[in-house]
């Protein structure tokens, strides 16, 4: 009867009456939660319908068969926007509260369901359709972080950002893991679909445009075409030196005057970001060089990547006062040095993730280093520890991330460290059974951005990964 019953609502309206019953929740057997998942969103998968009820029939604890429930489809469920574009798919990804498509956001939040694609051809076409929408981004502007579904639209940015900005453009940040994102996305849907037919002309043109955007910002030869200035009193929200950022010299390293928070770099050549870089370039030119479409192109990935990854083995370690030497999160070229990590994805904890493990143990110094209160923006309060942002500082409170637990445990070598990092989520949502951007350390009710499609997805990535590596871990119950 009770499988009945949630069978015949919405996943929304069962959450609400979940939370309704309170501590009741706990009464419920287990396998009435194999069955919460309804789709009802903007875009539905049967298969990722059947991967979940299934993952969720061997989850022990209630509290957190909810959380997969309603984090792991929350991207399809009420972020895209699928159709057909002139015979072709057609896919636009809003990042949740802000109503614009992040390069960057939107291929981390279909992440989750890219090695599902090869089964449901309807989900490959709409990840193939967030595929072209990158291209066509990336041809609009390579500069740009964010955009919109339409493209004549003319961002409220135009009037305070003095820096080009075309139609269609959201914002005008130069973030170099923006382009590294839509690699990766790119490269794991060709991966796993085979899918040939992506590599066109415009896939190569788009890859050709990618490589001299980025020989641009190595700044070997003057400060390159994009500047950038707002008028705003918020410090994150500008670069100094005219809108070309702080100066650097030239190291091999590809200048990113944001961060992936959207918050100005103090050293342009940001070492997560450029990590991120020599790996997808990497794999660029191999998918290049095998599939012969261009030698060129190919042999130019490859050399920047190794430019790249001599400029962090040179100027992006350095000697820490108390953790010794590490990854340094940036640089400018001239020896100085910021030491942090921020919970954002690329960060240093996410190199393996990332799939760079040029040192391990040197990256095990630097995580350690991390994950202590060395890291300024590492916080432990009364019921949360982990990696914040100086992108939350304006709210004057110490804000853990979840996007920054969760990484945490994707890259954790250890169960005990996995299962840690599931207890600190599970006490993330602040009775919304959601993740968010930023959570109070002290206070789980205090939190900003109720609805962030990546960290949600992030949280669903992580659950999956605990089902192939750590199965045992879903099948505790935790305490509050």
């Amino acid at each position: 009867m009770v499988f009945c019953f949630f069978r015949s609502v919405n996943r929304n309206t069962f959450v609400r009456r979940a939370l309704l019953m309170g501590a009741g929740i706990s009464l419920l057997p287990r396998s009435s939660f194999s069955a919460f998942y309804v789709p009802f969103g903007k875009f539905s998968s049967p298969l990722i319908q059947s991967k979940i009820n299934t993952l969720c029939s061997s989850v022990a604890d209630p509290s957190l068969s909810l959380l997969i429930q309603r984090c792991l489809p929350n991207t399809l469920d009420t972020t895209v926007s699928y159709s057909l574009k002139d015979g072709r798919p057609d896919t636009y990804v809003i990042t949740g509260d802000i109503h614009a498509m992040w390069l960057r956001d939107s291929a981390a939040q279909v992440n989750p369901y890219l090695p599902w694609c090869k089964e449901d051809p309807h989900l490959r076409s709409m990840i193939l359709g967030l595929v072209h929408r990158h291209l066509d981004c990336i041809r609009l502007d390579p500069y740009a972080n964010a955009f919109y579904k339409d493209s004549a639209k003319i961002s409220p940015w135009k009037k305070s950002d003095n820096t080009l900005m075309k139609p269609g453009v959201h914002e005008r940040k130069w973030e170099l893991d923006s382009l590294c994102y839509s690699l990766r996305l790119i490269r794991r849907y060709y991966e796993i679909t085979g899918d040939r037919s992506l590599l066109d002309r415009k896939w190569l043109d788009t890859m050709s445009l990618i490589l001299k955007t980025m020989r641009e910002q190595q700044r070997k030869n003057g400060q390159g075409p994009y500047r950038f200035l707002r008028t705003t009193d918020a410090a994150t929200d500008n670069l100094p030196g005219s809108g070309y950022g702080n100066p650097v010299k030239p190291c091999g390293m590809i200048a990113s005057a944001f961060r992936n928070s959207d918050d100005a770099a103090i050293y342009l050549f940001n070492i997560p970001a450029n990590a991120f870089a020599v790996v997808e370039l990497t794999l660029l030119a191999s998918i290049l060089a095998d599939t012969g479409l261009s030698k060129e192109l190919a042999l130019e990935a490859a050399a920047l990547s190794d430019e790249v990854l001599n400029g962090i083995r040179t100027q992006g370690i350095a000697e820490h006062p108390q953790a010794g030497r590490i990854y340094a999160y940036e640089t400018d070229g001239f020896g100085n040095h910021l030491f942090m990590d921020d919970a954002g994805v690329p960060s240093l904890i996410a190199l393996p993730y990332l799939g760079f493990m040029d040192h391990p143990s040197l990256y095990e110094k630097t995580r350690a280093f991390a994950l202590s209160p060395m890291n300024p923006y590492f916080f432990k309060g009364n019921v949360l520890e982990g990696t914040g942002s100086p992108h939350l500082a304006w709210t004057g409170k110490e804000m853990v991330w979840p996007i920054g637990i969760a990484m945490r445990g994707l890259t954790a070598s250890d169960a005990a460290e996995a299962e840690h990092c599931l207890r600190l989520l599970m006490k993330c949502h602040g009775g919304k059974f959601f993740m968010h951007e930023g959570v109070n350390k002290d206070d789980p009710s205090d939190f900003t951005r109720s609805w962030f499609a990546w960290a949600n997805s992030l949280f669903g990535e992580f659950v999956l990964h605990l089902e192939k590596q750590w199965p045992e871990l879903l099948k505790k119950t935790y305490e509050k």
